[in-house]
Parts: structure tokens; sequence; C-alpha cells
């Protein structure tokens, strides 16, 4: 992977896309350290311990942009609004027909579909940044300001600045796919993921505080975490360029005075065809009840049936494992269902004169296909939720172990702040935008006929 970038740095052109890329991730963090006006957020951030926690949708935006949530600034409503206005257009494009139809138009209807997801965008972030704005006025964290009109200004100030930094990252994003390299909402996803790793080595190996610092059972414990993470990446990497290769032999075929066809290939399918969508969809569901509970907290009886409603959804609860791991499962069926047709795929191999060796053309074919994407999509869906939910149920059996077989107590806790999700976008965002820049590197080293 280094040696790409450094192969890459040598050529003019793509060392100005690189450079031009990191002139917008650097902009993001530089905003994701702005303050937005007339909010006083205090040294902890308004999460505070539950950061850490990872248990409310909350620590989910706050994992997704880099602190900058934590923190109100102007980028903390960052690429969220983007990537849920991508989903809901996904959906409502295999609902809607007239949606459907502009995907099929090529070029002008995806200018239109993208011309849509950007309104939904800002929709999308508005709205974010209003129940932004009464959270954090609840929590006290606003200027002291006299006069119903200067708090109206005082509240449309806020949610404008939240908002502008909403379509300001969706552009830099749009940026960076048009002058940079890689796809751009995932390159600022991942460089505000990357900038929570110091607070999670912080953690693990710091000062006064972190878990090698506390001693005891703790050492051991964080050493296998590191262990751990480097064979989660190795896991990750194999998982994503794993793939399920379809053998299909195209007939001979006589045009004029020569001979096409003859030749043998095959249909790459990807075991992991998802990424990490399930994922996302699956922790974006489950963490709304958690985030509802903490505006209705002081209204719920302790024993009460919301009580229990609400505990089912924390991350220590057996339950919420199971229901996370059927929903990822789910959502991989779904997100596959969407990325192929098996009718279609059979469709367009009879077509162009082909036929997969053994099975009939036609229903026999499509019927062969759908049963390898299903054990394919269950295969990579059970990989998936193996990295999800992995640090989660490592973090509660080294709690369960310090506070059972240990002299720490029942107060001692072990978490790990860098989830599966994360791993998951780091390592493939890298290796998407290693592989873009070996394809551009060929390009440019390739030497045509005329040479």
């Amino acid at each position: 992977m280094l040696q790409t970038f450094v192969n890459a740095w040598k050529i003019a052109e793509l060392r100005k896309k690189l450079l031009y890329t990191a002139l917008i991730v650097l902009i993001f963090r530089i905003g994701s350290a702005i303050p937005v006006p007339f909010t006083e957020i205090a040294k902890e951030g308004i999460i505070g311990a539950d950061a850490a926690a990872g248990n409310t949708f909350l620590n989910y935006l706050n994992m997704m942009t880099g602190d900058a949530f934590n923190y109100g600034t102007i980028f903390a409503m960052s690429i969220t609004p983007y990537i849920n206005s991508s989903i809901i257009m996904q959906l409502l494009a295999v609902a809607i027909p007239a949606l459907e139809r502009l995907q099929k138009e090529g070029e002008e209807g995806r200018k239109k579909i993208a011309a849509i997801t950007r309104f939904v965008t800002i929709g999308l972030g508005l709205l974010q940044s209003t129940a932004y704005y009464f959270y954090i006025r609840s929590q006290d964290y606003l200027s002291d300001v006299t006069g119903k009109g200067w708090e109206v200004f005082q509240a449309i100030v806020i949610i404008l600045c939240f908002t502008a930094g909403t379509a300001l990252i969706m552009w830099m994003g749009e940026r960076i796919n048009e002058k940079g390299i890689g796809n751009g909402i995932s390159i600022i996803l991942f460089a505000g993921i990357v900038s929570r790793i110091p607070t999670l080595i912080a953690q693990l190996v710091g000062g006064q505080g972190s878990y090698l610092f506390m001693g005891g059972a703790y050492i051991p414990i964080t050493i296998i975490v590191c262990i751990a993470l480097i064979l989660m990446i190795a896991f990750i990497v194999w998982m994503d360029n794993a793939e399920r290769r379809i053998p299909v032999q195209y007939a001979k075929r006589v045009v004029g005075r020569k001979m096409y066809g003859g030749q043998s290939t095959h249909i790459p399918i990807k075991v992991n065809m998802s990424g990490v969508m399930p994922v996302i969809f699956a922790s974006s569901i489950l963490s709304l009840p958690p985030t509802i509970q903490m505006f209705v907290s002081n209204k719920i009886k302790e024993g009460s049936f919301f009580d229990g409603f609400f505990k089912i959804f924390q991350m220590d609860n057996p339950v919420y494992v199971i229901i996370y791991f059927v929903f990822i499962i789910a959502f991989a069926y779904f997100y596959a269902s969407i990325q192929y047709n098996p009718i279609e795929m059979s469709k367009n191999i009879r077509d162009n004169g082909g036929s997969i060796p053994g099975i009939r053309p036609g229903e026999p074919t499509s019927r062969y296909i759908g049963n390898i994407l299903h054990r394919i999509t269950l295969l990579g869906a059970l990989l998936l939720s193996i990295v999800a939910l992995f640090p989660i149920i490592y973090s509660q059996v080294c709690t369960f172990i310090l506070q059972h077989w240990t002299a720490q107590g029942a107060d001692a806790t072990f978490t790990v702040s860098l989830g599966g999700t994360s791993i998951i976008i780091l390592v493939g965002v890298a290796l998407e935008t290693v592989k873009q820049l070996e394809s551009q590197m060929m390009m440019r080293h390739y030497k045509g006929f005329l040479d």
C-alpha cells in the first residue's frame, strides 16, 4: 500500500490529486474544531462518558463525525445526512418506478438523481440540526441571551450554521470525486474516524486512567485488544477480496470471414457484496431507542414497561446482540437483492451467446445464480456480523472477568471504543483508494498499439 502511494507521488498529475484530497481533508478537520456561535460546550463534550459506552445514536453520530458532534462544531452533522439521503434514494428507486427509470437513462438520469439527493441532504441536515439545537438547549450548552427576539435569532444562527456545514461537506466530497483521489464521501468519513484513533490509543496505553496504567488484569486484556485489532484488519482485507466466480462459456460464431467467441470467462461475485451498509443500517435503527430514552428518561419509572423496553437496547444486553445480528443478516439480503437480479443476469448471458457449463440457459441458469447469491449473501453477512459484534462481545466478556474474577470489583469496565463498523470503513476505504490509484497508474503507463 505504501509503495503504491510512493509510486503515485512520482506522477505529477496524481501528485496534484493527492495534494488536493489532502487539502480538503485538512479543511474538514479545521472545520471540525471551530465551534458554532452561541454555543458553550463543556470540555468533556455533550456526550461525556456516554461516548465511550457507545450505546446511543449520539455516539454513532459522534463516530461518523470524528468527535465534531460531541463538541458542537460547524461540521457536527458531518456527512451523515448525505449518507442517509443516498440510502433513502436507493430505497425509493426500488419502490418508485419514475426514479428507477431515471437510473436507467444514463448520465442525464444520474445527474437528476444526484440533484434530488442534494436537496434531500439539505432537508435531512436541517431536521437533524434542529433536533441537535433542542438537545444542546435542554442540556444548557447555549450562551445566555435576553429577550425572545434574541432567542429566536440564536436558534436560527445555530441551526443554519449546522446545516451550512452539512452542505459544505457534501460539496467538498463532490470536489474530491472530480479533482481528487477516491470516493469523496468515503474519504471524509475515513478522516473523521481516523481522528479518533489517538483517543483509543490514550484509552489503552495513555497516562492515568488508561487500562495499562491501571495494571492488574487490564494489561493482558489490553495486549489482546491490540492483537485482535490487527487480526480483524487482516480478516476484513481477506473478506473484502474474497469472491465467488461463476464460470461462463461463450459459443463460437462466424461473422463474415472471422470467428468470434469461444472463450471462457467468469462472473465475479464478492462475498461481502453489500460492504458496510448492513451494519450502518442496523446500527442506525437500534441506536434510536436509547436516544429517545435520553429525552424522556426523567418521565420513565424504574421497573416499568418502558424501562425494561429501553434496557433491551443497551449494548450490555444479550438481546441487543441477537437483534443486531438478525438485522445485519436481513439488511445484507435486502442490499444484495437491490444489487443483483438473477433473471436479468441470466438474460444477459444468453443474449451474448454464453452459458454456464452444465446448466441450461433460461430459468435453470437464473435459479442456479440465485442459489449461489443466497449462499454467498449468507456467508458474507455472517463474516460481517463477526467483525461488527466482536468488539461488543469482547468488551462484555472482559468486563465480566474484571468484575467477578479480579480484585477490581463490580465497578470495573472495559470498552473497545473503536467498533467493528469503524474498522470496516477504515479498511474498505483504504483498499478502495489504493485500487483506484493502481488503476490510474496502469492507465498512464499502458502502451497502446501506436507506441
